[in-house]
């Protein structure tokens, strides 16, 4: 597949996490739809929320690129997303050259390489609170690290008055750096935050209103028809994407606010290769669907839910009937409600499944964090044994106990064994790791 589109594109990106990216990322989305733009959003990285705030504000699918873990034909296949599309923006994760040490599929997972990689230049937020000619020497450092990254311009974040905009401004000139705009402090449109980052979309009753206020502002802010016209169309990318094998024919996936992380290219693979996915909802007491195939439960917060999920007994029964015959797999918090209990914050013990031997536990909290690699040991279904994957773990569980099989040898991006390696009994499996795709290299 060669991704090759005239949609010109651009990479929302920032030197640090925390700087105000996503506020003008979504003030972006909605604006230029607003003027009756198809805007494509893209999130770099493994991320399930922002995503679905680029949804809300686009009208459009937001989808996932990811150097590290997908290879040139798969992003080439995720970029054509864009298609039919006036204009792309692609929301950077932590720093604009932040990644992993060691190279994945296509790069290390820095924002940066979707934009050496597409040609679509940077918009660097810069959070400029505490200084001013000194954020020039930040833009400047940017703008060279990588002569293969582009560095269209930047917009001023967090302005506190209108001489500050103006000596901040006079170092950009001197630097030769183009400033699009520049924002003042406003609470009203940052986004509540929670443990694993922002409020889920769906969870969101005032997020109509947040995404208009976010326009508004950028809007009045920032030179839109500017910061437009410095977008550049997608570099050809060719490659063949790997082909992404269904778990089953008929798969009962478990779908609401407990269970909602899972990559759209998965389910997008699923379907183009055939497959039916029945969604149900574990919140609402819904079984899996007994003419399945296989139950897939997909991670989310469960802990947030676990009094729920613990009386939720035609869920429970259902799911632990149908796991007497056909596969059940769970990623993290779908792995945690498989398991024999889980703790909340709070220190209350809820029974979930039982179909694993997993006790998990928020009261002693710890962060697990970054890429995983792992080698199964036995077959999960849609990938035959030694099949190497690649995913991405992020939660704050803890593991009281893990007595079943492990499902396989998992490490970090670097190679070191990680614990976590996923759990296998009978016809149930489950992993901390949300799977992105399958190894190529």
């Amino acid at each position: 597949m060669t991704a090759h589109m005239n949609t010109p594109g651009l990479v929302i990106s920032a030197p640090a996490s925390g700087t105000g990216k996503t506020t003008l990322m979504l003030g972006l989305l909605k604006a230029f739809t607003e003027q009756g733009l198809a805007v494509q959003p893209f999130k770099s990285g493994p991320d399930y929320i922002d995503p679905a705030f680029h949804r809300a504000a686009s009208g459009r699918p937001s989808v996932n690129l990811d150097s590290w873990a997908m290879s040139r034909g798969m992003l080439a296949a995720q970029i054509s997303a864009a298609r039919g599309a006036d204009l792309v923006l692609a929301e950077g994760s932590m720093g604009l050259f932040d990644g992993v040490a060691v190279t994945g599929e296509t790069g290390n997972g820095a924002s940066a390489d979707v934009s050496e990689l597409t040609g679509w230049p940077v918009v660097l937020v810069i959070d400029v609170s505490g200084q001013a000619q000194s954020a020039a020497a930040t833009a400047k450092g940017f703008a060279s690290y990588n002569p293969n990254v582009k560095l269209a311009g930047v917009v001023l974040n967090r302005v506190a008055s209108p001489r500050h905009e103006a000596l901040t401004r006079v170092g950009m000139e001197a630097m030769g750096i183009e400033v699009f705009g520049s924002l003042p402090r406003v609470k009203s449109i940052e986004m509540p935050e929670r443990h694993l980052g922002l409020v889920q979309a769906q969870e969101h009753d005032a997020l109509d209103d947040i995404l208009s206020e976010a326009a508004k502002f950028v809007s009045q802010h920032v030179d839109m028809d500017r910061l437009r016209a410095a977008a550049r169309p997608c570099k050809p990318i060719t490659g063949t994407p790997a082909q992404i094998t269904p778990p089953g024919q008929r798969i009962a996936l478990a779908q609401d606010d407990a269970f909602s992380f899972v990559y759209p290219h998965l389910l997008a693979g699923w379907r183009a290769a055939g497959a039916e996915i029945l969604p149900f909802s574990p919140l609402a007491d819904q079984a899996p669907d007994p003419s399945a195939d296989i139950c897939w439960l997909p991670g989310g917060y469960p802990e947030l839910h676990a009094g729920k999920i613990a009386a939720a007994a035609n869920f429970r029964s259902g799911l632990q009937h149908f796991a007497q015959t056909r596969p059940v797999h769970g990623e993290c918090g779908g792995y945690m409600a498989m398991g024999a209990a889980l703790i909340d914050k709070d220190g209350t013990r809820h029974e979930m499944a039982g179909l694993l031997g997993l006790v998990t536990s928020y009261a002693k909290r710890k962060m697990h964090l970054g890429y995983r690699q792992a080698t199964l040991t036995h077959g999960l279904p849609g990938f035959a044994p030694q099949s190497r994957l690649r995913g991405h773990e992020f939660h704050y569980s803890t593991i009281l106990d893990q007595p079943d099989a492990p499902l396989a040898c998992v490490t970090d991006a670097t190679g070191t064994e990680v614990p976590e390696t996923g759990s296998l009994r009978g016809f149930a499996s489950g992993t901390f790791f949300h799977l992105i795709t399958k190894a190529t290299t």
